[in-house]
Parts: structure tokens; sequence; C-alpha cells
């Protein structure tokens, strides 16, 4: 019998899309192939305290205490729609408890860069022990996970992870840099203004005069660096983008602000592409999203109703393609790996102009998440889609120890 691959499954993390991340992982650990892989859940909870095996899948399933000890449930997070049914009810938000691990081990421990801390320091929730990690399946959505910052703990510590590098999660995860990219891959974006939450907070009247003479009402005020429409708003006129101006500024200290497509009128139709692969990325058929609010926010993505996916596209056969091509190109410019959905903006009207918004390198990934269930429409089941993106993390990571670092 071969031997099954050791994952690790790691989720929770220190960013606003924490109890997303608590569902992904949630429908992760359900779904996974036990008879191929050995599965070490392992949670960081909102302090940034890693939680290994038996304190994190604790913790997730709602047995898990507020401290590290004693038998009392921690307080549970608003159910989240978009949250696998049999899943959400325990998917709860990881109290504080103390820290358990310093990093997970790689599988070659003679290689690494970092090794695991002493055994001995570590309490009883230490459940690793000595055994190694194969592969990590990052489930991070959002800061300290998905910008590249624990791709670069794992690039350090020699071990094989699912989806993009460190350059690749960065420029994602950058709405500023992506569309940089994007313009010179020749890809067609939306008009759009950066500003610095320093200069918007010195000299607010310039940063508005800035926004309203290079774009047009309504616009869309984002963090340039957060996920899951956190941080978002649609600003219809001057008395508004203050404000939005303001809450972005909460989340990242740089700001990007798109013109709105579809003008004052009439709404964007909002397309999504998932993509797959590393060096020869496939593209999923076309989904399409009717929000149930005026635009797909945080609330309207996981905590009302309302809002419809399509899937596939009403599209002609030229747009389903075009769409299908650039979402490749985008992961291509932004030098993507393993998994990725790739959002559309169309005008509304009857030119039906097609705008790419962004790429997201580590998307909700419940069951019934976009990512997955464009991928199911495709022809890949949820279960062989996890299966597959492991194998592309193993097959990058043996790719990349052919690179020579030094000249002995």
């Amino acid at each position: 019998m071969a031997k099954k691959i050791r994952v690790g499954i790691v989720f929770g993390g220190r960013s606003g899309e924490h109890e997303v991340s608590l569902l992904s992982a949630a429908s992760i650990l359900q779904a996974i192939d036990r008879r191929t892989f050995d599965v070490v859940p392992i949670g960081i909870n909102k302090a940034g305290h890693w939680l290994t095996s038996g304190a994190a899948q604790g913790l997730l399933e709602g047995s898990g205490t507020a401290q590290g000890g004693g038998n009392e449930p921690g307080p549970t997070p608003k159910k989240l729609r978009a949250g696998d049914p049999a899943a959400t009810p325990g998917a709860r938000v990881l109290a504080e408890g103390q820290p358990a691990l310093l990093a997970p081990e790689p599988a070659d421990s003679a290689t690494s860069a970092l090794v695991r801390g002493g055994v001995a320091a570590l309490d009883s929730h230490a459940a690793l022990g000595s055994q190694s990690l194969d592969v990590v399946f990052p489930v991070l959505h959002g800061t300290f996970g998905e910008d590249g910052t624990i791709q670069g703990l794992f690039e350090l510590a020699g071990i094989a992870y699912v989806g993009s590098g460190v350059l690749g999660s960065s420029a994602g995860m950058d709405k500023d840099v992506m569309k940089r990219l994007f313009a010179q891959a020749r890809l067609p974006i939306v008009p759009h203004v950066t500003l610095l939450r320093a200069e918007w907070e010195s000299a607010p009247r310039k940063a508005i005069a800035q926004v309203e003479a290079a774009l047009k009402y309504p616009v869309f005020v984002k963090p340039a660096n957060l996920g899951s429409s956190v941080g978002i708003t649609k600003a219809h006129n001057r008395k508004e983008l203050g404000p939005a101006l303001t809450e972005a500024a909460r989340y990242d200290r740089k700001l990007v602000v798109e013109q709105g497509v579809g003008g004052k009128k009439a709404k964007a139709r909002e397309f999504e592409v998932a993509v797959l692969g590393n060096d020869d990325p496939q593209a999923s058929v076309v989904g399409e999203i009717i929000p149930g609010k005026e635009f797909y926010d945080y609330e309207a993505k996981y905590l009302s109703e309302g809002s419809v996916p399509v899937i596939p596209a009403k599209l002609s056969k030229a747009e389903t393609k075009q769409i299908r091509e650039m979402a490749v190109a985008a992961f291509r410019a932004c030098d993507l790996a393993g998994l990725a959905r790739v959002d559309f903006l169309m005008e509304p009207d009857g030119k039906r102009r097609i705008y790419l918004n962004e790429v997201n390198t580590m998307p909700g990934f419940t069951s019934i998440s976009m990512y997955p269930k464009l991928w199911e429409a495709t022809g890949i089941s949820y279960k062989e889609l996890i299966t597959r993106l492991i194998e592309l993390a193993l097959e990058r990571h043996a790719e990349k120890s052919r690179t020579i670092y030094s000249r002995e």
C-alpha cells in the first residue's frame, strides 16, 4: 500500500476574512480523500497563535476553549450563508489559545531553514510530535495568508504548499500592483486612482479633487490589500466619497478608487472564472453573479440571501472565449500558480465591453463557493479538485527543487 501524503491544512489567521477561512477549511477537511492523504489541521487564531492538530480541530468543531484550557466553549460567530450546510454550524471563531507551534516541520528537515521548536516546550496540544508534513494547504484568505507572507515562511522552510508563490500572492493581493501588471499585459481594466492613506488624511480636499478629475461617479473605494469585499464602499457623489475613503483607510495604507462600470443608470454584470494549473493553466466555464444588493459586497457574499450564481453564464460563444482567455492571461500576468478566481465586469449597454476586475489567489473554498462550483460545472468534483491542487503543489515544489541557489 502506498504511503499516504501528509497534508497540513492551515486555517483561521489574523485577517478580516478569518471566519470565511474557517468555513473553507471545515469543508475541505470533510471532503478530502482520506485514503490518499493523512490530514493535520493547523489553526491560527486572531492573535496569531498557531494551534496544532487536536486543539485546532476541537476549536474548529466548536469544542475548543477560550484560553486553551478547561471545557467551556468559546463564543459562536454568525453563521455564514456561504458555508457548507454540514460544516457551518461547527465553524466557529478560533478563540484565544496558547501558542503551540512556531512553524510546521518540513518533509525534508535536513534542508530546512526553519526547525520546529523544542517539543518539551510545547503543551499537550502539540499533536504533530516529530512527524513531518509533505505539503501544506494554506486555506487562509486575506492579510497574512494570501499576500505572500506565509508563503515566504513555507519557502524558507522548504515545504511544498498549495497556491501561488510569494510574488504571485503579493501581486494578487495588492489591487494597485495587480492593475499595473494587467496594464502591462494590455488587459482591459477600468479607470482608477490610487491614493495613500497619508495623502487622504493630510490633504483630503486635494485627494477628492484628484479622484474627481480622473473619474466619474459612481466610484468604488477599496483597500488595496484585502479580500471578500471587506472595506469596499460604492460612492455615488462627493458627500459619500469622503466616508468611503475613511472606511477603506481602516484596512490598508493604500486605497484604490475605481470608476463604476455602467455609470449612474445601470449596474455592471459580474462574471467569475476559476483557473487551475501551474505553467499550463486552464480556465473553467464562466459563471455570473447577480448580487442581491447594489454590488457583491461581504454581506451579499456571506451573510444575506438573494445573490444568485448563474453557471454557466448566459453569454455568446465569442464573449465566453474572450473571458476565459483573459482569465488565463491575468493568471500569467501575476505569475500565479495552483489556483485563482478571476473576476470580470461587463458594461450593461449594447457595446457589452468586458473589463478585468481582479484575481483572487485563495478564493472561498466551501463546497458551494464559486471556485469549486465552477470546476464542478466544468467536470471536476470538489474532492477531485482538492486532490489536484495538492498534486499541483507537489509538482511545483519538485520543479523548484531543480533550481540551484549557489555555485557549489
